[in-house]
């Protein structure tokens, strides 16, 4: 088969081909979203007539992969039964803790190449209300990617809601001074806040194996943002600020020291109109897991992620990487390794914002969207946030055999919001 055998084919960009090829018996390549809609009957039957007339909204639904080895692509499926994308779990309805085996269960099992990349589990929970278990394939969607389809295919349509709130200030960009020595010295500080590595092992490195413990918190948006607003900072900056907390309080628990972490922070690259599924770049910083008080803690992160910001590292990232390809691949593969190493960083933690309204599916009220990203090779922990409307709900997965007591993280998540909100009341 060729690509003029499917004329609707689009060959796989590199970001894509590179996260299928992270796939292994351990290690699966698609992201979830927990979508807790408000009690009222609602079941797979019900997804399955929205989906439907909405799939040529979302063509990305619609694509399987195809071509050949040397030249993969995603090629339209002649047709798309729903029935195999959209079920009903047969454990539910289930409780908080049901909830997580299911999602936990599900969420370690690898998708169907031959199909389009993506499946729906229908959970019904014990209190009348129904989880939504969406996993899209993360080389078919990176985060922005899943918040616009489901906004497409699954939400209700909503009016054009306004921001909600005070949005961070541009970035700097990729402005850069013509005077050469400002310039070198620019790209001397880019390689060492991107390139350093920890000094010691990692406590969340190890080998992983198929097994997933999944868990989530919801807390209240506007609170972090008015925290943030109190010390100048972002709403990103108090995700890390709280999860730093949490890691501190896991590290006691654990070790009984404490000791700072390189974390891995997933920024966004997308541009208005911008077709392409997977636009992610990053930063790593070194998260203050030594500094106790919340609001010292906050400004510090603030620091930290308001310098890697003014210097536009996370696009630097992305055109060395890309300019490395070009003109040595085999660097640029040795980078790309050593950047996914666990002296690269520790954990993952990422921030996607969702709807800023309150949305709905077929009349109901969508309570919260919880992400859960996979971990990786030698990361048994990643943490991700997503808001939607006035709640921003924590997403934490973990492999048990390293990590045993995620609910203590769990814990000292709830811990350090409330300790921040107080603080900064």
């Amino acid at each position: 088969m060729t690509l003029a055998d499917h004329p609707g084919s689009i060959p796989l960009a590199a970001e894509d081909r590179a996260i299928l090829a992270l796939e292994s018996p351990t290690v699966v390549g698609h992201v979830c979203h927990v979508v807790v809609v408000a009690p009222n009957t609602l079941d797979a039957s019900m997804l399955r007539e929205r989906f439907r007339g909405r799939l040529d909204a979302a063509p990305e639904l619609r694509y399987r992969l195809g071509g050949t080895v040397e030249h993969p692509a995603w090629v339209p499926a002649d047709d798309v039964d729903l029935a195999d994308h959209i079920v009903d779990a047969p454990e539910g309805p289930v409780d908080a803790a049901g909830l997580r085996t299911v999602v936990a269960d599900r969420f370690s099992r690898h998708l169907d190449r031959t199909r389009p990349l993506w499946a729906i589990d229908v959970v019904g929970l014990t209190d009348g209300a129904t989880a939504v278990v969406w996993r899209l394939h993360h080389a078919l969607a990176d985060g922005t990617t899943a918040v616009r389809l489901a906004d497409t295919a699954l939400f209700d349509e909503q009016p054009t809601a306004p921001p909600r709130g005070p949005t961070d200030p541009p970035s700097p960009g990729a402005v850069i001074s013509r005077d050469h020595a400002r310039r070198r010295a620019h790209l001397l500080g880019f390689l060492e806040r991107e390139f350093a590595f920890e000094p010691g092992r990692s406590p969340f490195d190890g080998t992983i194996g198929t097994r997933r413990d999944v868990a989530f918190i919801d807390t209240s948006f506007s609170g972090l943002h008015a925290a943030a607003r109190a010390t100048e900072g972002t709403v990103n900056d108090a995700v890390l600020s709280v999860v730093a907390g949490a890691l501190r309080r896991w590290l006691d628990h654990h070790a009984g020291r404490t000791t700072d972490l390189r974390v891995r922070v997933p920024v966004s690259l997308h541009h208005e109109g911008e077709d392409a599924l997977n636009r992610d770049s990053y930063f790593d910083l070194t998260l203050p897991l030594h500094i106790g008080d919340p609001v010292d803690r906050l400004r510090a992160v603030h620091h930290a992620c308001s310098a890697r910001k003014a210097a536009d590292d996370a696009s630097r990232i992305e055109a060395l990487l890309h300019g490395l390809t070009d003109v040595t691949p085999s660097l640029a593969r040795l980078v790309e390794r050593a950047q996914a190493g666990p002296r690269a960083f520790a954990v993952n933690i990422s921030n996607v914002v969702g709807p800023r309204a309150p949305v709905t599916v077929l009349g109901r009220e969508v309570r919260s969207v919880r992400p859960i990203a996979e971990i990786g090779q030698r990361h048994a922990l990643r943490i991700g946030a997503m808001s939607t409307a006035d709640v921003l709900a924590f997403g934490l997965c973990a492999d048990p055999g390293i990590i045993e007591d995620v609910d203590v993280l769990v814990e000292g998540l709830e811990h350090e919001i409330n300790l921040l909100v107080a603080a900064t009341g």
